[in-house]
């Protein structure tokens, strides 16, 4: 980093002892003549800051960089661009400007330091020095050197016996090292800058020793070598170490590198570095500005610039990003080399200058922080002359100044509606907290109050000033409460916004960039403003207009309500604010509010249902047009409770009640009026168009039910009732408004069911007398011929029914239609006939219209078909068709069932093997033994014996009955005794074939007396399936027990009929 400090320069007598001056350097102090000029028009300075820059240009010196422009007509043709200036008043200047004397070139130099140099005394180190100078004279064949610092050749001639004393520069000497420092600075004039070569001779300083305090610091052989080489020089006679040569003309405006020292011979090549910075300035520019601080002219030419660039996006439609172009770089790059201009000075100016046009023109504030960020980074306290210091302590207060009014203006300086609003305040934050961050500002400025206190200062500033302009913006015209109402209702709403669009873009702003909550410092402002406004412009609570003015407070309520919501937002949202109670300016309009919201609906729902022409709104939507008014109807309530969202519990569970007891009355209405609605659109059509219309009514009745069953879920009963748990109890709550919403929908219902009931009626007449005409039915018809015409009709029906209806209407009409047929079907199977026609056609029926109603899931379930009625009737009517024959084999087969199922010995049992010889045909029959037989005569014992019958009859015509012996006085009895019927297998196979054993107590002069009976299911006797041989092995014992016949099953339930027998 330079100094600040000019740079030093060795005189004559200095350069002799090895003193050093300093030359201060006057880029700091304004002159007097400067303080005391009168002001200049703005005309006249422009001309001069113009000259100044042409100046810049014409007597430029040293290479440029890669990035700057080094044609001089560019420069010059920007020059004009960024003044403004005509070809006329150009070339007037630029000639004035190229008669001015030139000025006096100079090169600062600064030797920092050197590494790696040789090591000239015995001790194995050095005493450099540096000799310094400027060479002037041309065609000096031993001073050629190259561009290339690498490539020069090397030097034989040295400064101290090329530059006169007076023009020679010297460094201190560092006392025994290889890397010695110096950072010392010097300034030299170049007279000729074509041909100057730029010279810098290092040597080893040599004081005059003795022998004994060199041998003292002999360390080696080389050291010893070193003693006698310098026993050959004078005494006192310096060692070169290596030198620098470079031609001036080659050197950038600002140099700072490293340069290999250069041998005088060939002995010691490597001979270190030197870092060398370089800087070419003039001296005595005879411009007029000349006389001002470099760093004001040096602002003065960067605002012009800045302006320039600036001028050029916003004609293109875009915003400077704060970079200058290459020509303007270039220009005050020079500028600042040539005014020997610091890096502080430099930001100092740039700070100064951007912090000014940042208050007039609009460009990026990234641009400011970058220079701030520079200031702090080259601060030193105490480097500022006292007027300078003023002037960056005024920049820092009109930037802060500034940065405030915007702060109190920031909706109107940074709108939603322009792009980047939110980046751009977020970038003005940033710069002044980082301005005020500063070493600079803390020294210069006060620092009290904080940045966080004037910004929160600002803001309820800010907040004050655009309330007031809001309501006088708003301010009606002519005086009234209704005028004041619709104008208050503006100011909130507006208020509303301003805070919605602060808590979702600004406060994070604030919050990130300076750790303010700025949605809660507005809240509370305009809260508390707003609530002592309304409280001046509200009519009185008991005032006469306020029922008049019923809807514009409404309004009002609602505005302020979701005003206050915002209030959720806020860190502490439990804490008490100015509108937390304001619901109870409003309460005498509560009555009135809650009568229109019920008048509204009705007057809706009346409308809906005069113009509903009971038309279904499409195939999937099954109800007509004024379901969907009505719906609409029930969420404007529910859109009203939730609006007004009544904050005490108590009075809040009131409102619930009302709401809920005017939408069941509206539901109630709309039946009455939708069944009315479909008798006159009935009068006109003929008796298919009204049960369409009933279809309808049904549906919509339907839709309505549902509409009232989600009411809870709606308006969120559950969130209500934990809100007054503490004031209404829960059977209160349960016994209120549940129950009455449960009267509502029972009453519903039975409108649903009346209509339905009366869809019902219309088919139960057809239905019975297609029932009717089927009993008539002549037997010589097949059953299934006959029941044809009546499912056609019911199907059709059921069609229409189904397309016309909702599924859970369509069930309940079946439901209905399922009882009326089982009850005539029920009442014709009464009716006592001969014929088994009669009834194989009612079953016929009875089975298809199962089928038809049950639909393969779609309609009756199975377990709403298989009633009681209907399980009885079909059993009734299946015995009823059948023949005596086929009842006899189900009686037996029912017996065997039976048997089967059987584990009770009550009666005793019978033990017997059965078997099948296919080879013979026989069945035989093995009778083993009786068991646990009942005592049936008067000495306590029986005469048992069995009786074997091959049942029924009609299958084993030709099959004689059998018995076993008669044993006397036995209850256990041992048989033993085989017996063979010849039958056939189709015989035995047969539905209902079975051996029938009874056993009997055998009395000699009255009828045997009954055991019991067992029966025994022949189609599973061994050898039946498969041919065995003659010999059937393993056949099992069965043990069967006995029962008493009863008057139940088939037999009891066949009426007292004589059948013939088929």
């Amino acid at each position: 980093m330079e100094s600040s400090l000019g740079p030093h320069r060795i005189t004559r007598r200095e350069a002799r002892y090895g003193r050093k001056t300093t030359i201060h350097s006057s880029q700091n102090k304004p002159s007097k003549e400067s303080k005391d000029e009168p002001k200049v028009s703005a005309s006249v300075q422009r001309n001069l800051l113009y000259g100044e820059a042409l100046y810049t240009i014409i007597h430029r010196m040293g290479v440029l960089e890669s990035h700057h422009i080094s044609d001089n007509d560019q420069l010059y043709n920007y020059l004009q661009m960024a003044f403004n200036m005509d070809p006329a008043e150009h070339n007037a200047i630029f000639e004035s400007v190229k008669a001015l004397e030139p000025p006096i070139f100079c090169v600062k130099v600064t030797v920092k330091q050197a590494k790696g140099i040789l090591g000239k005394d015995v001790s194995g180190f050095s005493d450099p020095y540096c000799l310094l100078g400027i060479e002037s004279r041309p065609n000096s064949h031993s001073r050629d050197v190259s561009p290339n610092p690498d490539k020069k050749q090397k030097q034989k001639a040295v400064v101290r016996n090329t530059l006169p004393e007076d023009q020679t520069h010297r460094t201190q000497v560092k006392s025994q090292t290889l890397n010695p420092v110096w950072d010392e600075t010097f300034l030299m004039e170049v007279e000729d800058i074509e041909h100057a070569k730029f010279t810098m001779d290092m040597w080893d300083y040599d004081d005059v020793e003795s022998v004994k305090t060199k041998l003292g610091e002999l360390t080696d052989l080389h050291g010893l070598k070193r003693i006698f080489k310098d026993a050959r020089k004078d005494k006192g006679q310096d060692d070169f170490l290596g030198n620098v040569v470079l031609r001036v003309q080659d050197l950038k405006c600002k140099e700072d590198r490293w340069y290999n020292l250069e041998p005088r011979t060939e002995t010691y090549p490597d001979r270190g570095r030197c870092h060398l910075q370089f800087l070419l300035t003039h001296k005595k520019r005879a411009t007029m500005l000349s006389k001002n601080p470099s760093y004001i002219i040096h602002r003065q030419l960067l605002q012009q610039f800045v302006r320039h660039e600036i001028t050029q996006h916003q004609a293109a439609g875009s915003i400077w990003d704060g970079e200058i172009g290459p020509h303007g770089t270039t220009i005050l790059y020079l500028h600042a080399a040539q005014k020997d201009l610091s890096e502080f000075h430099q930001g100092l100016a740039q700070w100064l200058a951007y912090s000014k046009l940042y208050q007039s023109l609009e460009f990026s504030s990234s641009c400011l922080l970058h220079h701030i960020t520079s200031i702090e980074y080259l601060w030193v306290q105490g480097r500022l002359q006292d007027e300078l210091r003023k002037e960056l302590a005024e920049s820092f207060d009109s930037l802060l100044q500034y940065g405030m009014s915007v702060i109190e203006r920031y909706r109107i300086v940074f709108p939603l509606s322009a792009s980047q609003s939110v980046e751009r305040l977020q970038g003005l934050l940033r710069v002044l907290i980082q301005m005020c961050k500063t070493k600079a500002f803390r020294e210069l400025c006060s620092p009290t109050p904080s940045l966080q206190d004037r910004i929160t200062e600002a803001i309820k500033t800010g907040t004050h000033e655009w309330f007031d302009l809001k309501k006088q913006h708003l301010q009606p015209m002519i005086q009234g409460y209704e005028e004041n109402l619709k104008s208050l209702i503006n100011l909130v709403a507006d208020v509303t916004t301003d805070l919605q669009i602060c808590q979702k873009y600004f406060n994070k702003c604030f919050l990130n960039t300076i750790k303010i909550e700025v949605f809660s410092l507005t809240f509370q402002e305009l809260e508390e403003l707003v609530s002592k406004h309304l409280l001046s412009q509200l009519p009185p609570a008991n005032h006469s207009s306020r029922q008049q003015l019923s809807e514009p407070l409404y309004q009002l309520y609602l505005t302020l309500h979701e005003l206050h919501n915002l209030h959720n937002f806020l860190p502490n949202r439990n804490a008490p604010l100015p509108l937390s109670d304001s619901h109870r300016w409003f309460a005498d309009a509560l009555p009135s509010w809650l009568k229109k919201a019920y008048t509204t609906a009705l007057e809706r729902v009346q409308r809906a249902v005069q113009i509903d022409l009971l038309v279904p709104l499409s195939e999937l939507q099954k109800h007509s047009s004024s379901t969907v008014d009505l719906s609409t109807c029930f969420t404007q309530i529910g859109r009203t409770w939730q609006q007004l969202a009544w904050p005490d519990p108590e009075e809040a569970f009131m409102i619930m009640v009302k709401f809920t007891e005017d939408m069941c009355r509206i539901a109630v209405t709309y039946c009455t009026m939708i069944k009315r609605r479909a008798d006159e659109l009935s009068d006109k059509g003929d008796a298919g168009q009204a049960a369409n219309k009933l279809c309808l009514v049904v549906n919509n009745i339907e839709q309505l039910r549902l509409i009232v069953q989600s009411l809870p879920q709606k308006l969120d009963w559950k969130s209500l009732e934990r809100r007054t748990c503490e004031v209404i109890s829960t059977e209160q709550f349960q016994h209120t408004l549940h129950d009455q919403l449960n009267g509502a929908v029972t009453c519903l219902d039975r409108e649903i069911r009346g209509v339905v009931q009366a869809l019902a009626q219309k088919l139960d007449s057809g239905i019975a007398k297609h029932l009717q005409s089927i009993t008539k039915a002549s037997d010589s018809r097949d059953p299934s011929d006959c029941i044809i015409p009546m499912m056609k009709f019911v199907e059709s029906e059921l069609h229409y029914m189904n397309q016309n209806l909702v599924q859970e209407n369509f069930n309940c009409l079946l439901a209905l239609l399922w009882s009326h047929i089982l009850t005539v079907i029920s009442n014709l199977s009464a009716q006592i006939t001969a014929s088994p026609r009669y009834y194989q056609r009612l079953h016929a029926a009875l089975k298809n219209l199962e089928s038809c109603f049950h639909a393969d899931g779609c309609g009756l379930s199975l377990e709403s078909l298989h009633t009681a009625t209907f399980i009885t009737l079909e059993q009734d009517l299946d015995l009823c068709s059948c023949s005596t024959r086929k009842l006899i084999e189900r009686y037996y087969q029912q017996k065997i069932h039976q048997q089967q199922g059987a584990s009770s010995e009550k009666y005793g049992a019978v033990t017997v093997k059965v078997s099948y010889r296919q080879s013979e045909q026989k069945l035989r029959v093995e009778i083993l033994n009786a068991v646990n037989l009942l005592p049936l005569d008067s000495n306590g014992t029986s005469d048992p014996f069995v009786q074997l019958i091959l049942e029924p009859r009609h299958i084993f015509p030709a099959v004689e009955p059998r018995c076993t012996q008669v044993m006397k006085n036995e209850l256990n009895p041992l048989y033993d005794e085989t017996f063979d019927f010849l039958v056939t297998p189709e015989q035995c196979t047969t539905t209902g074939a079975c051996l029938l054993l009874t056993v009997f107590d055998h009395d000699t002069l009255l009828s045997n007396e009954l055991e019991g009976e067992a029966f025994l299911d022949l189609a599973v006797v061994p050898g039946l399936k498969e041919d065995t041989g003659d010999l059937v092995t393993n056949i099992p014992q069965k043990r069967l027990p006995l029962s008493h016949p009863k008057l139940n099953g088939i037999i009891a339930t066949l009426p007292i009929v004589s059948k013939p027998a088929r």
